[in-house]
């Protein structure tokens, strides 16, 4: 990954997940990076390790859903490092529930950080993009917001309007030197599980429920990194979302059983959660 060594690079979400180890990957290839996150615990034990590996990394405090202090923070890295060459909008929530459970407020929530979140970076890092000639967005959604995701539908919701922004834009940001990329990965090992929000269910549940096994974090970000190498429109991963995109694209009723068996599961779990009470 010799492209990103000496790049100016800032990863918002990066202290746990798909950002934590796309920052140990960048710092293993030579960038320069400004790590982003609500969780200061997370970002000072992360800007700790890859210090100690001689890694170049700066800690900054960032709610994504601000958009003056996203702003502010991407100024701060074009004033300090004189240019921004990657932009990783990758911080993102979940809420897992049926449609009929969920509140207003369960959607405003997922909204501000996975859509406006993504919003607000895009944007402030397409204006200096633009003005200095260069650079790459890589926007982290998901193979949700490719093939729709039943018991999810703000998470796949929010992750779709990710996919439009992103391949919309790329076509707009040619023309100026500007790539945009967007991530759909399918099921990885992150703590996107551990903080999600579970409405009459519960963690447990939800993960027994997946048919598929998780990825190993690391090796996603290093299939991420390959393809903002080979500068993809769409980075779908692993081989089984590829298929399930195929099948979405080509007749969407094939991916119909699928869908209607995650329902059949998640309404039993269901069940027995509003039997015993919990929310």
């Amino acid at each position: 990954m010799n492209k990103f060594k000496d790049k100016i690079v800032l990863v918002t979400g990066a202290a746990s997940g798909i950002g934590r180890a796309l920052c140990e990957e960048l710092g293993r290839a030579g960038a320069t990076l400004v790590m982003a996150d609500i969780h200061r615990e997370g970002l000072a034990r992360l800007a700790s390790g890859l210090a100690e590996g001689g890694g170049r990394a700066h800690a900054a405090h960032l709610d994504v859903s601000n958009a003056e202090e996203v702003q502010a923070l991407v100024d701060r890295v074009i004033s300090e490092h004189g240019r921004l060459d990657y932009m990783f909008n990758n911080a993102g929530i979940a809420i897992a529930g049926e449609l009929r459970d969920l509140s207003l407020d369960h959607w405003r929530r997922i909204i501000d950080v996975n859509l406006w979140g993504v919003i607000y970076g895009t944007s402030a890092a397409y204006s200096a993009m633009v003005e200095q000639g260069f650079g790459h967005i890589v926007n982290t959604a998901s193979l949700a917001g490719l093939v729709g995701s039943p018991t999810m539908i703000p998470y796949a919701t929010t992750k779709s309007a990710v996919v439009g922004l992103s391949t919309s834009l790329r076509a707009e940001a040619e023309e100026f030197g500007v790539k945009v990329s967007v991530v759909c990965p399918g099921f990885i090992q992150t703590g996107i599980f551990d903080a999600a929000i579970y409405v009459h269910s519960r963690q447990k549940d939800i993960l027994d429920r997946i048919p598929f096994r998780l990825m190993d974090v690391t090796r996603a970000a290093r299939l991420i990194l390959r393809g903002v190498e080979r500068n993809k429109a769409i980075i779908v991963f692993p081989f089984y979302g590829r298929l399930l995109w195929w099948f979405q694209r080509m007749h969407n009723s094939l991916t119909m059983p699928l869908a209607r068996k995650t329902l059949r599961d998640f309404r039993a779990s269901r069940a027995r959660s509003k039997a015993r009470g919990n929310s």
